[in-house]
């Protein structure tokens, strides 16, 4: 089977899925997110949509929408920093995108004065203003991966081996959608593709130029796709691919370049890319964080120290989660970003 079929089956399987079964999140879950690290990071995401939405008129009613928002907790942070943006919640309507009912559940728990609603996929948001946050959303989306081979392509695939799971390969093939990848790779090297994240790009962009809002993607990743980047994670600790089916989480580095040029056949704009570091330093994390800590114990003022480094520290999350911002053709870029 394809890789995207496996991810899909170990992930999403309706009984037997990776977040079908479990809340991932945490430290007794397998990862831990920037929102769960500290609310700097969602208060700051909340204020740079907000002052999007009056940037732009402060349309109304607009859809305020998370994709894969865990826990609610991001979503929670976003709506207590714009409690006191004039009009901003009264014209809100939350929308969250999440395959996973142990994950809506808490999500409804903690969100529910909001009365949020769910929807399974980008393609069912209103056609409305759209102000919306994906954070380490479209790494968990299913990839395909192709060796080059000549001038043809060879999809690495998963099967068996007596009763062992492996990768293989299939035979050379010509891929329509690769061929612009001929002029940057030779024999050998790897690409990877995405189609589920192309086609949730295109949603949100359609609704974008087309009505207005602002997108905010952060994910790790980078600007050009090249090398295996498939990876598990089980117990906080790198797993193999194939050890656990099911049972561990499975990601790949997103790539923005195909996520920014799918938005521009839209009509959308999209704002450079950027580390979440420079991002959230923008923003004002590091004033935040003193407001936070001022009349705190010694022990709190450390954990708010520590976790201001671990969301923006080089060698830490800084460097290594990216920043897309997608908005109107006519409109600024959102605060944080430049385009």
């Amino acid at each position: 089977m394809r890789l995207c079929d496996y991810m899909s089956n170990c992930l999403l399987h309706p009984t037997l899925g990776y977040y079908t079964t479990r809340d991932p999140l945490g430290a007794a879950g397998d990862f831990i997110t920037a929102p769960e690290i500290s609310q700097m990071f969602g208060e700051l995401i909340g204020l740079s949509l907000a002052q999007s939405w009056l940037d732009q008129g402060s349309p109304a009613p607009f859809t305020l929408a998370e994709l894969g928002p865990g826990r609610g907790t991001l979503m929670a942070d976003v709506l207590r920093a714009t409690r006191s943006v004039p009009g901003f919640h009264a014209a809100a309507r939350l929308i969250l995108i999440e395959a996973s009912p142990t994950l809506r559940a808490a999500q409804g728990r903690l969100l529910q004065p909001f009365a949020p609603q769910w929807v399974d996929m980008a393609s069912d948001l209103p056609e409305q203003p759209l102000f919306a946050i994906a954070n380490e959303f479209f790494d968990a989306l299913p990839i395909r991966q192709f060796l080059r081979a000549g001038t043809g392509w060879r999809e690495r695939l998963v099967g068996l081996e007596g009763e062992d799971l492996v990768v293989g390969l299939g035979n050379p093939a010509p891929h329509p959608d690769l061929s612009h990848r001929l002029a940057d790779t030779k024999d050998g090297d790897l690409v990877e593709t995405c189609a589920p994240a192309l086609s949730v790009i295109a949603a949100l962009g359609q609704r974008i130029a087309g009505h207005g809002g602002a997108a905010l993607i952060v994910d790790y990743g980078d600007w050009h796709s090249l090398g295996d980047t498939l990876q598990a994670l089980k117990g906080h600790k790198s797993a193999g691919i194939l050890d656990d089916p099911g049972q561990a989480d499975l990601t790949a580095h997103v790539d923005f370049e195909a996520l920014a040029q799918t938005a521009t056949t839209t009509g959308c704009a999209h704002s450079r890319l950027t580390t979440q570091g420079v991002f959230l330093d923008r923003l004002g994390i590091t004033a935040r964080a003193q407001a936070l800590s001022k009349g705190r114990n010694d022990a709190d003022i450390a954990t708010i120290t520590s976790a201001h480094r671990r969301l923006t520290n080089p060698e830490e999350m800084g460097n290594l989660f990216k920043v897309l911002g997608l908005y109107p053709a006519q409109a600024n870029s959102l605060p944080g970003l430049t385009s």
